[in-house]
């Protein structure tokens, strides 16, 4: 068995390779991680969701980690994994274990490992922890002692980050502002790590808040924990009926955003994130550049052109976005996926912090999020964005791979290629401002061709010629 780290950690289906054992072998892994850099004596936070067993695999986690005598900070109820992300500042923990498969099908658990700089491992760390862990598992060998006997030995220290975080998020957050607005919002945690966050920190705004799927089900209601415009029909038509403001969901470890406007109109990941750095850059009155993955949206570009800033583009996955705020000072990071972090904030996304700054900004402009968008088309041009997953063949994959490395199209669609970018799969900007990204699934025969236009006609023309160009 090979246990492999991906963007965001590592996860399987329970009962399949995520068993107690197989999870113990990770923590060993990160374990010789942690005291290899000589950082035991500062511990490690352990934070969990919403899924089936999530505690009790946490238990198993602090049984490996008090056993290579690394104390553990147990947040003791399920906690969101940006929560988790603060404790680690919280606490100068040397990192957190979070035990959470995200917006993944009910059957899957995960393990996510957050270093002591509170975002998500680099592949630097996780490089190591591959090799620990395999390590691990070819030797069958982990240290663990008995989670009774490791409380007993003062290793278990109970924590809630809940009171800090929320007063964190006062402190970045103009909750005076929302105070004002009076506003009445839907939210939805989706059964998910969220509940009991959100909704208590807008209620303390003189906010209205009504909150559905906000208990534990481990099944989501039979559907997945993905904040996306297809999931959060239940949402739409409440936002509607109850004549609400806003609606605001999490995903199953809230740290990825969904947003209903008052209409009942989904507000995609791509137009929150120009949004907010137009909300901080104009209202706020802050200065500085924007980080975002080679597939979000260049409505950010516009934005920060207009402004004399900078645009860090990064391979997609947010560790990279983090990185970018940590040392570039990127005041907005974010990704087309629902990832979002400031300035002043954990190089961590937050689904939280996302909807608190949508809420900001309605509070602030007195107007449906529709109409702010209409505002910036009128000053920056329209854009329409669209991911396409194109399944193919395992053999079809790697013909078109090899094919995409020499590709250099002169046009697309008729519209001539300006610049190619292969940051993270093969980019090709053109001439009018238009473009195309085409990156490979890591897992399955799968391409995901993302595109970028000004109308919907232009935009299919573009998804055709692309496939065109890859026979796909």
């Amino acid at each position: 068995m090979t246990i492999k780290f991906g963007t965001d950690g590592w996860r399987e289906i329970m009962a399949g390779e995520f068993t107690f054992q197989n999870v113990k072998f990770v923590t060993q892994a990160i374990a010789e991680y942690i005291n290899d850099k000589a950082m035991g004596d500062r511990g490690v936070v352990i934070g969990y969701d919403n899924r089936f067993l999530s505690e009790h695999f946490a238990e198993a986690v602090a049984e490996v980690l008090c056993g290579n005598n690394i104390k553990v900070f147990m947040t003791g109820r399920a906690t969101p994994t940006p929560v988790t992300a603060f404790a680690v500042k919280m606490h100068n923990a040397a990192g957190a274990v979070m035990l959470t498969a995200s917006h993944n099908p009910p059957q899957y658990n995960g393990i996510k490992f957050i270093p002591e700089y509170a975002g998500p491992a680099l592949p630097y760390i996780t490089d190591v922890l591959e090799k620990n862990v395999n390590e691990v598992v070819n030797s069958r060998k982990y240290k663990d002692i008995r989670y009774d006997k490791a409380i007993e030995a003062g290793l278990v220290i109970d924590v809630d980050p809940f009171p800090e975080y929320i007063s964190h998020l006062k402190n970045i957050i103009d909750i005076n502002k929302i105070r004002e607005a009076g506003l009445k919002i839907i939210v939805d945690p989706m059964y998910g790590a969220g509940i009991g966050y959100l909704d208590h920190i807008l209620k303390e705004a003189g906010c209205s808040v009504e909150v559905i799927h906000g208990i534990r089900d481990p099944l989501f209601g039979g559907s997945l924990p993905e904040p996306s415009e297809k999931v959060l029909t239940e949402l739409r038509d409440k936002v509607v009926s109850q004549k609400a403001d806003l609606g605001l969901a999490m995903d199953g470890d809230a740290d990825r955003f969904g947003i209903i406007d008052s209409d009942g109109t989904y507000i995609s990941p791509n137009q929150v994130l120009y949004l907010i750095y137009f909300h901080l850059l104009n209202s706020r009155g802050l200065k500085g550049p924007v980080a975002r993955s080679v597939a979000t949206t260049h409505m950010l570009d516009r934005i920060a052109g207009h402004y004399g800033f900078e645009v860090d583009e990064t391979p997609v996955g947010f560790k990279y976005i983090g990185e970018s705020m940590m040392k570039k000072g990127s005041i907005l990071g974010g990704e087309e996926s629902g990832g979002l972090s400031i300035s002043g904030h954990i190089p961590e996304k937050d689904g939280i912090l996302a909807a608190m700054l949508i809420t900001e900004l309605v509070a602030e402009q007195k107007k449906p999020i529709r109409d702010i968008i209409r505002h910036i088309n009128e000053q920056f041009g329209s854009l329409i964005s669209q991911r396409l997953d194109i399944k193919t063949t395992p053999e079809k994959k790697e013909m078109v791979l090899s094919a995409l490395v020499e590709a250099k199209p002169a046009e697309i669609a008729g519209l001539a290629v300006s610049r190619t970018i292969a940051v993270d799969g093969k980019k090709f900007v053109m001439e009018e401002g238009s473009w195309v990204l085409i990156r490979a699934s890591g897992t399955e025969p799968l391409f995901r061709i993302y595109v970028e236009t000004d109308s919907t006609d232009k935009l299919k023309e573009i998804q055709n010629a692309t496939r065109e160009l890859l026979m796909l």
